[in-house]
């Protein structure tokens, strides 16, 4: 008998010879390196974690995994990279609050929706910020800045540059607190370091890591980290929830994300790849130096998370004013 193929079965035929092909290269991912981008330059915290989980992962999948470095524009030059990549596993982003809750409404012109152009893969941890103030300001507390920045009418504050996370919490601060809060931007945590010792400005902003030797050693003041649990690095420093202030909870959070439409059987790799690197003794210790604070999850928690930032975040950077 001879077969006449209908055109409905020829298409059948061909999508399920389509299908079977495919599976195969499912089964093997990887088969070729992974590039993790990294929207900051080499040597922050972004870069140092990104560099950590390269290296153990590439051990647990079988193929190398480097890091590319694309920063500017409030981290949007990687995040556009990563958007507009295949969704096939091999192009990720070392995910962070500035190029998917900060960068993106910093700029005339959005360049990717924050939540729809990524797939995110695994959270990795937070590492809070610190409220800090100058020495001789003579401001001990939280309250002394309080009623500092009251009986004087204003406070100036710094921050590691325009539209930094710093620069975010002070403006959220100002608009919770009501407190006229004067932002005073700085080309990074160097310059703001300086000017605090000097009592050039008395109250600075920014993610705790780089600024404990100076608190250890007296030259400036913590007054109180932003996140929901103590620092590590300073647990003698009160958080934000204990001052009564939980709706300025905001840490710099650090997660793996691909393109839109990442293939569910590579991000269920991915996600138990790291979590299962975020657990060993030796990486928690690094990280604890890095002030981050590990925390395996779920991508479905991830991506709940990530839509909360950015729901909070967003508007504050468009609310202020912000443009980078």
């Amino acid at each position: 008998m001879n077969f006449h193929p209908t055109r409905r079965s020829a298409l059948q035929f061909l999508a399920a010879g389509m299908a079977a092909a495919a599976l195969p290269a499912f089964a093997q991912w990887p088969d070729k390196p992974i590039k993790i981008i990294v929207t900051f330059p080499p040597g922050g915290s972004s870069d140092v974690l990104a560099r950590l989980m390269a290296e153990q992962l590439a051990k647990k999948l079988g193929q190398p995994v480097v890091v590319d470095n694309k920063p500017g524009a409030g981290g949007t030059i990687g995040g556009a990279q990563v958007a507009a990549a295949a969704p096939d596993g091999y192009t990720l982003m070392l995910s962070n609050t500035t190029p998917i809750a900060l960068g993106p409404f910093a700029l005339e012109k959005q360049p990717y929706d924050p939540v729809a152009a990524f797939t995110n893969i695994a959270y990795l941890g937070a590492a809070p910020l610190v409220i800090m103030a100058s020495k001789p300001s003579g401001i001990k507390t939280y309250a002394d800045f309080v009623a500092l920045a009251r009986k004087e009418g204003h406070m100036d504050f710094g921050s590691g540059g325009p539209g930094s996370i710093g620069h975010i919490h002070g403006e959220l601060l100002k608009k919770t607190t009501g407190l006229n809060m004067v932002h005073v931007p700085y080309r990074g945590g160097a310059p703001m370091t300086t000017d605090l010792i000097a009592n050039t400005i008395p109250l600075g902003i920014d993610v705790i890591t780089s600024y404990v030797p100076f608190f250890k050693s007296g030259q400036l003041v913590p007054l109180a980290v932003t996140g929901t649990q103590r620092s590590p690095l300073m647990p003698e420093v009160p958080t934000i929830v204990e001052l009564k202030q939980p709706s300025l909870v905001l840490e710099n959070f650090f997660g793996l994300a691909g393109p839109a439409k990442l293939p569910a059987e590579v991000v269920a790799r991915l996600n138990a790849a790291c979590n299962e690197v975020l657990v060993m003794p030796e990486i928690q210790q690094k990280l604890t130096e890095l002030g981050i604070v590990a925390k395996p999850e779920t991508p479905a928690m991830f991506n709940d998370f990530v839509r909360d930032q950015v729901a909070v975040l967003g508007p504050t950077v468009k609310g202020a004013g912000i443009r980078l």
